[in-house]
């Protein structure tokens, strides 16, 4: 096969990838900006006149939807910082120290990594209920972090792999503890895997519905509402509690990469 119809290839599979993630994305956000005649007609497709009316009713009538925001960011942020840090400890630990008890415990955490959250779940509500933490910040911080603390630290465990223990040998010596070399050796050369897990669970808590009054649930409501579905509001706010994760991954797609690839090559 020509080299030119190779490329050719490659670059249509490449455009019908990318316009079946976008084209959807971007059809709900420019039907937000239309009147509800609008959205659905065949001529105002592209034929409309923009309006910030659909925001303005989100603002006024869904008050609850950036109550649910203000929790997924309170939540995100409190999973991110906590995942981040187990895995990066956890993976330092399965990465400079060997033994059985190491080998099983990481098979575990794979096999774990399988089952469905909400089968893990489900039996800890007595227990969050016994305790007083239901309906907190807390208790959905620790649950989503615990979620991706699994997969957080085999990818951090493949980052610091490829840092040498050289490193850590010259700081022993030198009277580091094995704190100080985590904090002075490994987080800075770690940092990419760090953005790697973050994105992970930012977009995981970010998007969660089952669990707590998130802005996903209130979109749900929306969905459901007893009077009919105001399509226009809908889609506005889609695309509020779609922009802030969509514009992370954007920003971080280098370090989500590096992520999935990491220890794919060594040399």
């Amino acid at each position: 096969m020509p080299r030119l119809v190779r490329h050719l290839l490659k670059l249509v599979g490449v455009l019908a990838v990318v316009a079946w993630s976008l084209v959807p994305i971007g059809l709900i956000a420019l039907s937000s900006f239309k009147a509800d005649r609008d959205i659905f007609s065949p001529t105002g497709a592209f034929s409309f006149a923009p309006t910030l009316a659909n925001y303005e009713a989100l603002w006024n009538r869904w008050g609850d939807f950036f109550f649910g925001l203000w929790n997924s960011f309170l939540v995100t942020v409190g999973a991110t910082l906590l995942a981040v840090g187990v895995s990066l400890l956890a993976g330092f630990a399965y990465s400079r120290f060997a033994s059985r008890g190491l080998q099983a415990s990481a098979f575990f955490l794979i096999f774990i990594r399988l089952i469905p959250p909400i089968v893990i779940t489900l039996p800890l509500f007595p227990v969050v209920n016994w305790l007083g933490l239901n309906d907190t910040h807390f208790i959905l911080i620790l649950l989503y972090a615990t979620f991706f603390v699994s997969l957080g630290t085999v990818v951090m465990r493949t980052f610091i792999d490829q840092i040498p223990r050289e490193l850590d040998e010259a700081a022993m010596v030198d009277g580091a503890s094995q704190m100080q070399i985590i904090a002075r050796i490994i987080l800075p050369m770690a940092a990419q895997g760090m953005l790697a897990v973050s994105v992970f669970v930012i977009v995981y808590a970010w998007n969660e519905f089952l669990f707590a009054k998130t802005a996903p649930l209130v979109i749900s409501e929306m969905i459901g509402a007893v009077e009919g579905v105001e399509w226009g509001v809908l889609f506005a706010a889609s695309t509020v509690q779609l922009v802030p994760v969509l514009a992370f991954v954007i920003l971080m797609q280098k370090h989500l990469v590096a992520g999935l690839t990491a220890g794919a090559v060594k040399g």
